[in-house]
């Protein structure tokens, strides 16, 4: 057995089997994985339900400890236990950390999880729209992103590009704004793709859509919808005042941003493309944007 096993702090439960009835309970969330990510499909959310998600991999699940959400219990390897055992051994002592074989637990998934390591965690109660609005320097808003693998790039550039500020008024450096129709930046694969970052910039769903982007004009953000049609303004020739505050408003690539959303920018912005090339991958074009305006 791991000497990190043998550390009084952890609450350690060996699953040597998927035979043993009283590990049921705590096994449930993480189960037939391959079942979540359907349900996830069709329905949105985490695939969990009562504000349940998972955090997969090292990195992640450290920020998870370190985030205002709760940790409910972890499923890990034992040698993934020995290298994270002084880490773990910080988590309230009555955290169940389950600890299984590589075999054990693909049975439990259902998908070869070779990043060794998985938590759940509960959500804890999101900030509002409005609240993000009168605080925060920046925004990044999303219209219908329905890809978890674009949302979780989303996060990461926003979180690396965006997320310090030398304005004490607000002190939010970066936030995010999700319409309706976005997917859930706390699944399992958003979050992941986000290394973590889902859990460190704040978001939340502007509700209604689109006409809730009225509350930035007059909150006194200036908005700034990405598009890659000829009239827009090209990203070189923007003018950017540093005292002012921002919202890039971002679409999905195939349909991009509504006539809707369009009409409440307050400037059209494109990044100009090599002859032959239709547009760039949303969460890059955003990346491009941060490095020219923040």
């Amino acid at each position: 057995m791991p000497s990190a096993q043998r550390d009084p702090k952890l609450n350690t439960i060996t699953v040597p089997d998927l035979d043993d009835p009283s590990l049921d309970t705590l096994l449930a969330p993480y189960r037939n994985q391959k079942d979540a990510w359907l349900r996830v499909q069709q329905q949105g959310g985490t695939g969990l339900r009562d504000g349940l998600f998972l955090a997969e991999g090292e990195l992640v699940v450290r920020m998870l400890m370190e985030s205002p959400h709760r940790v409910i219990s972890v499923l890990c390897t034992p040698t993934r236990l020995e290298g994270m055992g002084e880490a773990l051994a910080q988590l309230p002592p009555q955290t169940p950390v389950l600890v299984a074989g590589r075999g054990v637990i693909e049975q439990i998934l259902g998908f070869d999880m070779h990043r060794g390591i998985l938590a759940l965690g509960h959500r804890q109660l999101p900030p509002t729209a409005d609240d993000l609005i009168a605080r925060a320097r920046l925004l990044v808003v999303c219209e219908d992103l329905a890809n978890h693998d674009n949302i979780g790039a989303i996060f990461r550039n926003t979180a690396c590009l965006a997320g310090a500020s030398d304005k004490p008024n607000y002190p939010i450096p970066a936030a995010i704004l999700l319409s309706p129709g976005c997917c859930d930046p706390l699944y399992r694969k958003s979050l992941r793709v986000s290394m973590g970052h889902a859990l460190r910039v704040p978001f939340a769903t502007l509700d209604p859509w689109p006409s809730g982007l009225d509350r930035l004009r007059e909150a006194g953000f200036v908005t700034i919808a990405l598009m890659p049609r000829a009239k827009a303004v090209d990203i070189k020739k923007l003018e950017r005042d540093p005292n002012t505050r921002l919202a890039v408003v971002l679409g999905a690539e195939g349909p991009g941003l509504s006539e809707d959303a369009l009409s409440m920018a307050t400037k059209r912005v494109r990044i100009p493309m090599a002859a032959g090339s239709d547009s760039l991958n949303v969460a890059t074009a955003l990346a491009v944007v941060l490095s020219r305006v923040v």
